[in-house]
């Protein structure tokens, strides 16, 4: 969808759809909204009065106006609630964003234009609001399409923001332009964690990654299964013993003018997750196309670090194979020697992404960064513990931490940190290995999984984002509608770091 900035008089601009936003509680509306009620005769304070248009946060009302291109231009009025003033903030923003990008979709538009809410009486930021904004509508309209052999309906083409002050109005072409790339990033993310996994094979995620590299010359090499051989990366080429699709380790790195810190972003990328010999239960089991998420995060990531220039250096590392059941498939009971020389005692196969982060994550410290953060679909546990709306967040660097939930809240994109606490390691013992792969039990599994890929970090600043809860979404966000009914992915862990490196780089 295309996003532009027009300076004009919200009455006067011509469009099939002009969306304004309603405090919750409110029964004389002011500015923008107060103008355009004014324009209809006062209908928008009758339908208040009325109860028909309210504003509790993400309910929509369509008024229509029958007299279009007389005192209101706009063909339609969308007044979109924004929640109660005091509970306003940028996730309000979003919701009520993605919600009248999605009745513009809805209502059959190609276009439509909005103000930028809570930037007036809401005393939100300017640009901080519009980069909600238009984030919010672009992922609100994103759909994956790619296998539909029938006609899908059209998409919504351009939105408009009216602002009728030239220099406010200026101010927001760059806002609009850098949430644009962002989104776009976003929604190609999604694309790779959506797509089926007999086309999003680690193979072509190596392929992806050499495109984006092509794209913005950036350096890239992607190991094959006789590199991985050769280097000695036994804990992925493990998981990947029962699968006949080769695996890749990607390295793919871009370098940012007057960068002054290097930070590894490492991603999980099982791009099908059978179990293995610790086989899940098929009732479910086709949503483990998602299981690469970390990997496409981290693609993400690197598309708009190199489109934005960001000043800072980025390696974006990951591993990728399916993993499956068969003769030559890994066992429980197998013990492997990692990457880094320490052996695991392999107790559950279905816990394997650990497995080939314990070599990507050596790999990643001996590139000597700054920061290292792996992004995982890891655990189960993490959603007993924190539901939809979390990512589950264990690092060994405190002020880290406390940039990532700054970020995560400006985002949308939550974080709460969760403890690393080394009583947890020692439900790790083993009495043949350094360490088994699994505890015991699933109590703590998150935390016992965090101290397993603790051990492999070689003593850096570290961080491990658990996104088993978040990575995929059954409409818990107004903003990110599931492909299908049930899930869809949300491309988590791209707006995030985004955010948490603008934060980082300035210290």
């Amino acid at each position: 969808m295309q996003v532009a900035v027009e300076r004009a008089s919200v009455t006067a601009l011509r469009t099939p759809m002009v969306v304004l936003g309603l405090l919750e509680g409110v029964t004389a509306p002011t500015g923008a909204l107060g103008a355009v009620d004014q324009a209809l005769g006062g209908l928008v304070s009758r339908l208040i009065a009325s109860g028909e248009v309210r504003g509790e946060l993400g309910r929509a009302s369509v008024i229509h106006n029958q007299n279009p291109g007389g005192q209101l231009g706009a063909e339609r009025v969308l007044v979109v609630g924004l929640g109660p003033r005091e509970e306003l903030d940028l996730e309000a923003v979003r919701v009520a964003s993605g919600t009248a990008a999605r009745q513009a979709l809805d209502l059959r538009l190609d276009s439509f234009a909005t103000v930028v809410h809570g930037a007036g009486a809401g005393g939100l930021d300017p640009a901080e609001a519009a980069r909600a904004l238009v984030e919010a509508a672009q992922l609100a309209l994103y759909r994956y399409t790619e296998f539909k052999s029938s006609p899908q309906p059209g998409n919504v083409e351009r939105m408009v923001i009216v602002e009728q002050d030239a220099e406010r109005a200026a101010a927001l072409e760059p806002v609009v332009r850098g949430a644009t790339v962002t989104a776009e990033a976003v929604n190609r993310t999604r694309e790779l964690s959506d797509g089926p996994p007999n086309l999003v094979t680690p193979t072509y995620l190596g392929e992806q990654a050499q495109a984006l590299a092509d794209r913005y010359g950036l350096e890239c090499r992607v190991y094959g299964k006789q590199d991985l051989e050769r280097m000695g990366m036994n804990a992925i080429l493990a998981v990947n013993a029962g699968s006949a699709r080769p695996p890749v380790l990607v390295d793919i790195r871009y370098k940012g003018p007057n960068a002054r810190k290097t930070l590894a972003y490492v991603g999980k990328g099982i791009t099908f997750d059978s179990g293995g010999i610790s086989i899940k239960p098929a009732e479910m089991m086709h949503y483990m196309r998602h299981d690469m998420s970390g990997a496409a995060a981290v693609l993400g990531f690197i598309q708009v670090a190199a489109e934005k220039r960001l000043p800072l250096n980025v390696i974006g590392i990951f591993a990728a194979t399916e993993n499956m059941p068969s003769g030559s498939a890994y066992k429980p009971g197998d013990i492997i020697k990692t990457y880094s020389g320490k052996t695991v005692e392999i107790t559950n196969t279905d816990a394997e992404g650990r497995v080939i982060l314990s070599d990507a994550l050596a790999y990643a410290a001996e590139q000597n960064p700054d920061l290292i953060i792996d992004i995982a679909t890891l655990t189960g546990a993490c959603s007993i513990a924190l539901g939809d709306y979390a990512t589950g967040m264990m690092t060994n660097d405190d002020r880290v931490a406390a940039l990532l939930e700054q970020a995560g809240v400006a985002s949308g994109e939550l974080v709460w940190r969760m403890p690393l606490w080394k009583v947890y390691f020692k439900q790790m013992d083993s009495t043949l290995a350094d360490m088994k792969n699994a505890a015991h039990g699933r109590r703590g599994g998150m935390l016992t999984a965090a101290q397993f890929l603790l051990q492999f970090v070689g003593g850096k600043p570290w961080v491990h984002l658990d996104i088993a809860p978040t990575a995929y979404t059954d409409e818990q966000q107004k903003y990110i509608p599931p492909y299908q009914p049930r899930y869809g992915a949300t491309g988590v862990g791209v707006r995030l770091l985004e955010q948490f490196a603008e934060r980082w780089m300035r210290e």
